[in-house]
Formats: C-alpha cells, sequence, structure tokens
C-alpha cells in the first residue's frame, strides 16, 4: 500500500518514519527546495542560525522515531540536558536565570525577589500533576474517538478536572498562586509557546511549565536543525522518497474515500493520503471541492512571529541561549496582539543565542543573535511600516537593559515576519500554531488528525489535534498511527 504525504515538516517527516514502519510505501511532496518547515537553518556571512523553533523538551519522542530506523543503520541522535533553560530581564535592573531544578529555581527566586522558594516548588509540582493526569488524554489520543473517552486514563482525569483551571485564565491561576507580579509575568510568558493570550487562555496551560522547569530543557549537540536531520535520515533508511520543489494542487477523492494527489499537473494514487500542511490552505485550496468546515477555518488564529537574525560583533557575557526582556506592560501587549492586531510600543523580546553551545555557528568574538517579538498573524497589516519601528523600539530596550550599542555590533541581518513565514511554511497569516488556544475548549476546538467524512485522510503538524511546537507535531504523527490501517 501507498501513502502521499504533503508537506516535509517536521510532522510530515515523523509521519513518514512511522508510516514506512507500519509497512507503507511512502512518498513526500515538499513545496519547498529543502526539509524541515519552520524548523530550517540558513548561513549568511559566517554565521549559521536555526530559523524557526529553538526550545527543545521531550526529547525521548525524538528518540521514539530515531529507535525505528532500518536495522543495519546507525542513526544516533545526541543531546545534552541544560543547567538552566532561560534568563530574564526586566527594565528596573532585576535578573532572574530559570534552573531546570525547581528546587534551584526556587532558591534562585527566594534570593532576587524575596519569595520563598516554596511557592515555585509547590508551583512547579501542580503544573507536573496538571499535566501527567491530561497529557495522555488531551495530547496522546485523538479528542474525537469515542474510545479515548473510554480508556483507563480518563477516570483519574475526569476526576481531578476542577483542578485545571480550565475555567479560569491562565493570568488567574498565576496570580493567586504566585502572587508577586514579576513572577507572574514570568509564568504567563508559557502562553506564547502555543501562540494564545495568558489573559485569555485556560489555566490548565499552566501545566506547561513542567515541561521546561521540571522535565527539562535540552540542546542538540549541532542545534535545532539536527533534529529534522536525524529524522530525515531515520526516513530515507526506511526507503521514504521525499520530492522537493513539489507543489501539491489538490488531494484527488472518489467515492468518499483519498485516493491520491495532483502534483505539479500530474495524478498521484495512493491508498492513504496525509497533509502535513497548515489546515487552513489544505481545505481552500487542495480540498476545494469538498465541504468547508467554516467553524474550525473561521477561528482566531494564533499570534505570528517578527524575527531578526543578528550577526553580533561582540560575546555578551551575561546572556545564555534562551533570554526574555519583559515589556513594562504584559496585558497592555497582548491586547495590541490579539484584540487590536499591532505591535505595542515596548514587546517583550526573546533572544536565543546557540554559539553559546555551538561557537562554530558564529566566527570567534561573535554571537549569532535570533531575536524574536510575538506579533499577530498577518491580516492586512502595514508591515513595511511596523518593521523599521519595531526594530528601533528592540534595539533601544535592549540598549538600556545591557548597556550597550547594538546598532555598531550588528554585522548582518535577515529577517522573518508573517507574510513571509506564510509563503515559506503556507501557514495562514503567518501564524505559528494555526489556531490560538484562547478558550477553555480549543482542544476540542482544533481540526482531528482525521477527516471525519473522507476515508483514508489525515492531518498532521501544528496547526492540527494536538497543537504547534516540536513535541505536539511529533505526537500528531503518533496519533495518525494509531489511527490509520495497518499496509497490507
Amino acid at each position: 500500500m501507498k501513502a502521499v504525504i504533503i508537506g516535509a515538516g517536521i510532522g510530515g517527516i515523523a509521519t513518514s518514519i512511522r508510516l514506512a514502519k507500519k509497512g507503507y510505501e511512502v512518498e513526500v511532496y515538499e513545496q519547498n527546495s529543502y526539509p524541515g518547515g519552520k524548523l530550517s537553518v540558513f548561513e549568511q556571512d559566517g554565521f549559521r542560525f536555526d530559523a524557526g523553533p529553538s526550545l527543545f523538551t521531550l526529547p525521548e519522542l525524538v528518540d521514539d522515531l530515531v529507535s525505528l530506523q532500518e536495522e543495519s543503520e546507525d542513526i544516533d541522535f545526541p543531546y545534552k540536558k541544560l543547567d538552566e533553560s532561560c534568563r530574564y530581564f526586566w527594565e528596573d535592573g532585576k535578573r532572574l536565570t530559570a534552573y531546570t531544578d525547581p528546587e534551584k529555581f526556587g532558591q534562585e527566586v527566594e534570593k532576587v525577589f524575596s519569595v520563598p522558594s516554596k511557592v515555585i516548588v509547590d508551583y512547579i509540582k501542580n503544573a507536573e500533576f496538571k499535566y501527567e493526569k491530561s497529557a495522555r488524554i488531551f495530547l496522546e489520543k485523538s479528542l474525537h474517538k469515542r474510545s479515548t473517552f473510554l480508556s483507563k486514563e480518563i477516570l483519574p482525569a475526569l476526576l481531578n478536572i476542577y483542578k485545571f483551571g480550565l475555567f479560569k485564565s491562565m493570568n488567574q491561576v498565576n496570580k493567586k498562586a504566585l502572587k508577586h507580579p514579576k513572577l507572574v509575568q514570568l509564568f504567563n510568558r508559557f502562553a506564547t509557546y502555543n501562540g494564545s493570550d495568558p489573559y485569555q487562555a485556560p489555566g490548565i496551560l499552566t501545566s506547561i511549565a513542567n515541561l521546561e522547569l521540571n522535565k527539562g530543557t535540552f540542546y542538540p549537540q549541532n542545534g535545532m536543525f539536527q533534529i529534522t536531520e536525524t529524522l530525515l535520515k531515520v526516513a530515507e533508511s526506511l526507503s521514504v522518497k521525499f520530492n522537493y520543489n513539489s507543489r501539491v494542487e489538490q488531494i484527488l477523492i472518489k467515492e468518499g474515500k483519498a485516493v491520491g494527489i495532483i502534483n505539479n499537473g500530474e495524478k498521484i494514487l495512493a491508498d492513504l493520503v496525509v497533509s502535513n500542511m497548515d489546515i487552513y490552505p489544505t481545505y481552500r485550496k487542495l480540498l476545494s471541492d469538498q465541504k468547508q468546515p467554516e467553524k474550525i477555518l473561521k477561528q482566531e488564529r494564533s499570534s505570528s512571529a517578527l524575527i531578526f537574525y543578528w550577526g553580533i560583533n561582540k560575546d555578551f557575557d551575561e546572556l545564555g541561549l534562551h533570554n526574555i526582556f519583559f515589556s513594562e506592560d504584559y496585558e497592555k501587549e497582548f491586547n495590541h496582539i490579539f484584540k487590536k492586531k499591532t505591535i505595542v510600543d515596548d514587546p517583550t523580546i526573546y533572544v536565543n543565542i546557540t554559539s553559546k553551545h555551538s561557537p562554530s555557528d558564529a566566527p570567534e568574538g561573535n554571537e549569532n543573535w535570533f531575536v524574536m517579538v510575538n506579533v499577530p498573524s498577518n491580516s492586512g497589516q502595514n508591515w513595511d511600516e511596523l518593521i523599521p519601528i519595531i526594530k528601533e523600539s528592540v534595539i533601544k530596550k535592549l540598549n538600556r537593559i545591557l548597556g550597550t550599542d547594538l546598532e555598531n555590533l550588528i554585522k548582518t541581518e535577515s529577517i522573518l515576519e508573517p507574510r513571509t513565514i506564510e509563503s515559506k511554511t503556507s501557514s495562514y497569516g503567518g501564524a505559528l500554531y494555526g489556531s490560538s488556544s484562547n478558550n477553555q475548549f480549543s482542544a476540542f476546538l482544533r481540526h482531528p488528525n482525521f477527516h471525519q467524512k473522507i476515508k483514508n485522510l489525515y492531518f498532521s503538524g501544528g496547526s492540527v489535534h494536538p497543537g504547534g511546537g516540536i513535541p505536539l507535531c511529533l505526537l500528531s504523527a503518533k496519533i495518525i498511527d494509531d489511527l490509520s490501517p495497518a499496509a497490507k
């Protein structure tokens, strides 16, 4: 039996591995000349930049896929666990290092903010509890199959559902548990991990903190693109064929079944079709002749990003791999992103510097800065006017907090913004995670990993269940593996 996969993003590659291992002959069709989707890489003027996701958690999900390689191969995936997850900076001079050991992080919080370490330790234990009780239902299984709600995991989840914070916002949960405004801001930040607003998103998303601050933050030996490279090798070891520069034009449906695709004008028949493309263009372009799930497609988009890739002619000892420079008014920032659909004049800034762990990513004495600001998805804003304004704000803020002069340190620059994110990855409006999670029922409102009316048609990646980010994209492939028929 043959399976075709549309898109070689991380979810598409993971799905190809699982289907090939299941006995399918698998071909992947990718519109770009390279694999990985958002998880890609580029070099410029002697600097190497991981272009997309920069945080690596739950490495066991990658290990699991690597273990499926052809037995004659010897593909490994070296990575290390990090002692710290992020360094935080505020305008008033406060600085805090978040360690991946809850006890050590609690001690740091007590030293910097005079908040008892027990507050942090208890908070992270609570996040762990929520994650462990809910993950197997909300993340690892389809929420659109009756069998999920008959599984042995459902009863413990239902018995503890009142503890999940489903009917309170993240901000409400965090204000009650943490009280200190800077700590509330720090833990509200985890809403951005799926492109949402902590003042609207449900409190159960506080469980995200468990991944980074308890299970741990990791770094692949050769940077984030190593995840794409490794999984590509595993897929190819299983005889998966990748076709680049291949823009799929249509998914073929016959008598209620997916029977293939049209790619570059050529009809390609298959027994099973998987779209790793964003769900919006999948329906609007590839399934335009089918009934459209308008309620799902019209959901609020997640946030997008404006990223400056800067080659910096200096080493900053006070910075780590992950760094956050907080805005003074966090609620105002999210109000601008999700309600006003624009950017606040004092945005929170994320700076990722892989040369801290991979020195060859930048010339000696230099650093490769991935500088990101959360922005709304593209809905017609004048980005050509906005980008220079935001860049000026970012530079001024970093100059103030670090006491430096960045204008004279930037040796090279590249920019990624909502319009180019959409053109490169087919993410509708440049939204990084498909729809937002600004609703307590958002997990149930995402498109399922299968089509409920069309047989042999499946969906993987960050715009469908269980959501965006590397771990969830990999889990979408696992769900498809569980749902799809065995190859005959």
